[in-house]
């Protein structure tokens, strides 16, 4: 089943997939490459195009969010998402090591095991993939994704095939960080936001849409919250393709706080639960 939403991948991963951990020497190797790859990619076409640059405020090295998933009344599992305190550096350019990783717990855990992992490897000016990995274990079913993005020559190479992509193009983790760097300050109710995707060597759009202001209950506070609404694809597993609302904190950080959707077969919800080395003080409320 394939998923066209950054989010919607993102959580339904964490419910439904799993984690193949390669062995590291393997890994290592498979980095290795493709960083070279990259490198040579990005030196030799520096200069045919100016990549642009976008002013981070959100995110920064070292950032961790632990978060609790449920599906219904369930409790189904945890996910993590994390900047790696150390930067890469992909010909010349610095970069953030993103990762999100998950895995259910408890009865849930004993019905369907689930362990996933998602790294990208994300140019720290630009916000915008160099690398991205993917492993997934469904229960069994396995995936195991590495995408090279050449954003000079706006192409994507996997293992299967090299696609042409749309300027900035986004994988699904790095889609996640870079829509926490959007300026909504004079946004309206409504107005959408644009993001470029890839997905299993096909390009697709990954629309959010703005829908005004909230205050959320935490077991981290209380917190002063913007929400949005992906638009996702209706009929497979959503109802509606506005069935998915995130809220993130109103402030520089925008954090992922809570997301929330009605599927099909039931309803998943993901709160944050703790968070650490955050760029700027969360909006909480004293109560």
């Amino acid at each position: 089943m394939k998923r066209n939403n950054f989010i919607f991948n993102l959580l339904c991963h964490h419910l439904l997939h799993g984690i193949v951990f390669a062995k590291w020497g393997q890994m290592k190797k498979i980095i290795t490459f493709c960083f070279l790859l990259i490198a040579f990619a990005a030196h030799s076409s520096n200069g045919q195009k100016v990549l642009r640059t976008i002013d981070n405020k959100a995110f920064r090295p070292g950032e961790t969010l632990k978060f609790r998933i449920h599906y219904g009344f369930i409790d189904a599992g945890t996910a993590t998402m994390e900047v790696k305190k150390e930067m890469k550096n992909i010909g010349g350019r610095p970069c953030y090591h993103l990762s999100a990783t998950a895995e259910t717990v408890g009865a849930f855990d004993w019905f369907f095991k689930v362990r996933d992992k998602y790294e990208s490897i994300v140019d720290s000016q630009s916000i915008i993939p160099w690398l991205f990995f993917r492993r997934v274990n469904e229960g069994g079913y396995i995936i195991n994704q590495n995408v090279s993005f050449n954003h000079y020559t706006d192409s994507a190479k996997s293992e299967k095939k090299t696609i042409a992509i749309p300027s900035y193009t986004q994988d699904l983790l790095s889609a996640f960080y870079y829509s926490r760097t959007f300026d909504v300050t004079n946004a309206k109710i409504g107005d959408i936001f644009p993001i470029p995707g890839y997905l299993d060597d096909n390009t697709l759009p990954l629309n959010v849409k703005y829908m005004g202001k909230d205050v959320v209950k935490t077991k981290v506070g209380t917190i002063k919250c913007l929400m949005f609404r992906p638009m996702l694809q209706e009929g497979r597993v959503f109802k509606e393709n506005e069935d998915m609302t995130v809220w993130v904190s109103d402030d520089d950080n925008h954090l992922p706080i809570r997301v929330q959707a009605e599927v099909l077969v039931g309803s998943i919800k993901m709160d944050l639960v703790s968070f650490k080395n955050i760029a700027n003080p969360l909006s909480i409320i004293k109560d």
